[in-house]
């Protein structure tokens, strides 16, 4: 009959339009992904270098990561390398640390079980192994946010869209070009995989099963995102805040906010099993929160009912549940053996001007770029792309209809079941409410702190088209407008197919051109310093030898010889950060006795100078190491609002250069090249002239 090849045809129709749309989500990963591994063998040359040379690449911490996972495959078998690993003596002198723990080794874990158990050894070299797993989950990354947009818009346009954004806009959506073995490259794909997840668990007319999908996939991600990164838990923790909001404005489902506090709460205590039980979860404001919800629902009564009463408990509601937060976290930290970051809270104290400080770490922490506010060039790069204003006005039309949804509520008109394309209430959709309120929140983060703008620019993508490709909004808008002339519905559809086409094509047209060019433009880094001093370190320095020099560079002596260091470029322990200050004191105004007994403090047997830290030229005044450090020693000199650095010695890195006493007594120089200066740590010390 006509109905059923009518129902036939919408049925066709819509397994049509989901096939071409996960195709393309599908393409759009794999090509990020080839696009991302070409560029990198562009960049360095990868496939032409030696192993030394390619394991130069990884700078800072990176290097620490990818040393381990170079260690797991080194060893007899899985078992015996995961112990090493948990009981490790071999990488900072007089200290026995869980390296899986402290560095959340989870990622290089999986990455050599995966590596011996696929048969890959005779295939491929470790290396490509682990950074073509890194590279992989970027592309499952760039399909969950056109996913994303996708299940919000309705059409797979909008996620087309979202990932020319975001490829555009790369050096401000992800740090994959600085660095690879990040954790925030391993664990933000998950957490993209979560929000997509959400996004559809939210949604009103979900039918059972794909609610049961999304559920799962939920569950999964969170808690795998929960593994990969030590911070993953604060910013659950804006989300699980982002869900709240939308419960006590009743604008979701209670039932289903609440099914996804219970998977916060099991994945945090499934994660504080595996990670050893690691206490930093339990005093995380994450499971604070949740259990001050859990506890205010036992206690809250009929609250969404629309008398004046229950107006008066919401506002107590808010109240009830930030005081319980509060003194759960405070009892918790009470009770629960933890190290208290100190150096974190300082770091707030000074970056919100409630307080000033000569600690060099606090004052290192607040030179580096990732943890100023964002500047200028930020927010031209993204006007430029076209996607800040674009987010901006899809931001003000979602944000106004949400607030006029609130106020509906707190009139105590009810929701509506089914919404049309009619209506024009773009605001009422769960899904959209929540998306609203979470990017205000990581917003106002990236406001303060730009490191967080790789949190926040991807979703700015995801949003900005969903927004333009999406015919409500523009229904929604034009509600607003009473738009009389043309046929409202008629002009929303033509418009969520005209904006995205015509941004598309001016957007190929711009910068399409500029990536060729920069897959095809071969570039050239070779660092023939660095190369020749772990070079001499693997055939010179004797196995028992421990290393002394700024953290970057330990961290690259541990990954390219494996031989012992005195400090690393980590900065979640105290202990390691404390080292870091002392060891740097080799680039102060401080006498060569003072430098000799930090050193042989930590057992250093060889220091390394370096002399773009010793003559550095920074941009930012004040914020060289040398700088940092005369302010912590007390060697700055204010003299008619002019300060310049005094001490009755010379800068050590200096003058250990001239070879003369007390240097030569204490160091004797045993290498050197125009970047680095190796001196052997004297065990007997001779003052004979």
């Amino acid at each position: 009959t006509h109905e059923e090849e009518k129902g036939n045809n919408v049925l066709f129709q819509r397994f049509a339009k989901l096939f071409f749309g996960c195709v393309a989500a599908v393409t759009s990963g794999m090509m990020y992904a080839v696009y991302l591994s070409t560029y990198h063998e562009r960049k360095f040359w990868f496939s032409s270098r030696q192993e030394l040379e390619r394991e130069i690449t990884f700078q800072g911490d990176s290097a620490i990561y990818y040393s381990f996972y170079k260690e797991l495959l080194k060893a007899p078998s899985f078992e015996r390398g995961v112990y090493e690993l948990t009981h490790n003596n071999k990488t900072v002198s007089l200290r026995t640390i869980n390296a899986v723990q402290q560095m959340t080794l989870y990622p290089e874990l999986i990455a050599s079980v995966l590596y011996q158990a696929s048969g890959s050894e005779e295939v491929i070299e470790p290396v490509y192994f682990y950074i073509g797993i890194v590279f992989g989950l970027q592309g499952i990354y760039m399909a969950a946010l056109f996913v994303t947009s996708w299940v919000m818009s309705g059409t797979w346009l909008a996620g087309m869209l979202t990932v020319a954004w975001f490829i555009i806009n790369r050096t401000d959506t992800t740090r994959i070009d600085y660095s690879i073995p990040l954790r925030e490259n391993w664990a933000l794909p998950y957490f993209a995989c979560q929000i997509a997840a959400l996004t559809g668990y939210l949604k009103n007319n979900i039918n059972s099963s794909a609610e049961r999908f999304c559920y799962l996939l939920v569950s999964a991600s969170t808690y795998t995102f929960m593994m990969m990164w030590e911070y993953s838990h604060y910013l659950l923790f804006v989300q699980a805040v982002s869900l709240f909001l939308l419960d006590s404005f009743a604008l979701v489902q209670t039932d289903k906010v609440h099914e996804v506090y219970k998977i916060y709460l099991f994945s945090l205590f499934l994660a504080y099993l595996l990670q050893f039980e690691n206490p930093a979860l339990l005093v995380s404001p994450l499971l604070s929160l949740v259990a001050a919800l859990m506890l205010s629902k036992c206690l809250q009564m009929n609250m969404k009912k629309g008398t004046f009463i229950s107006r008066m408990l919401k506002i107590m509601y808010f109240y009830l549940v930030f005081t319980i937060t509060v003194t759960m976290n405070f009892l918790l930290k009470t009770f629960v053996p933890h190290k208290e970051n100190e150096h974190v809270l300082k770091f707030l104290e000074v970056k919100f001007g409630l307080n000033t400080t000569k600690n060099f770490t606090v004052n290192w922490l607040l030179c580096q770029e990732s943890l100023q506010t964002p500047s200028q060039d930020f927010f031209l790069r993204l006007t430029q792309s076209s996607l800040l204003p674009f987010y901006i006005l899809v931001l003000i039309i979602c944000l106004s209809s949400v607030t006029q949804v609130i106020f509906r509520r707190i009139s105590g008109e009810p929701l509506k079941e089914k919404i049309t394309l009619d209506d024009g209430r773009i605001g009422e959709r769960p899904e959209i409410a929540y998306h609203v309120i979470h990017t205000v929140l990581m917003g106002s983060l990236a406001m303060i702190l730009e490191g967080m703008k790789y949190l926040w620019t991807p979703y700015m993508c995801m949003l900005a088209a969903f927004g333009v490709c999406s015919p409500e909004l523009w229904m929604t808008l034009f509600k607003w407008l009473r738009l009389r002339a043309v046929h409202p519905i008629l002009l929303a559809l033509i418009l969520s197919m005209a904006v995205p086409s015509i941004i598309g094509f001016s957007l190929w047209k711009e910068y399409f051109p500029r990536i060729m060019t920069e897959l095809s433009e071969l570039q050239e880094f070779y660092d023939s310093d660095t190369v020749e001093l772990m070079m001499w370190v693997k055939r010179q320095a004797p196995v028992a030898a421990v290393f002394a020099g700024s953290p970057q560079l330990m961290g690259m002596i541990k990954l390219c010889t494996g031989w012992m260091v005195t400090s690393l470029p980590l900065y979640n322990d105290v202990d390691l950060l404390q080292r870091n200050e002392n060891i740097y004191q080799i680039y102060s105004k401080r006498s060569a006795e003072d430098i000799y007994k930090i050193l042989t403090s930590y057992k250093a047997t060889y220091l390394i100078i370096e002399d773009s830290i010793c003559n550095e030229v920074g941009p930012v005044k004040g914020c060289r190491v040398k700088d940092l450090l005369d302010i912590a020693n007390g060697h700055v000199v204010c003299d008619e609002g002019d300060s310049y650095a005094y001490s009755k010695y010379g800068r050590f890195c200096h003058e250990i250069k001239m070879n003369y006493s007390p240097y030569v007594n204490y160091f004797t120089r045993v290498y050197w090249n125009r970047s680095y200066f190796v001196y052997k740590i004297n065990t007997v010390i001779s003052f004979q002239s």
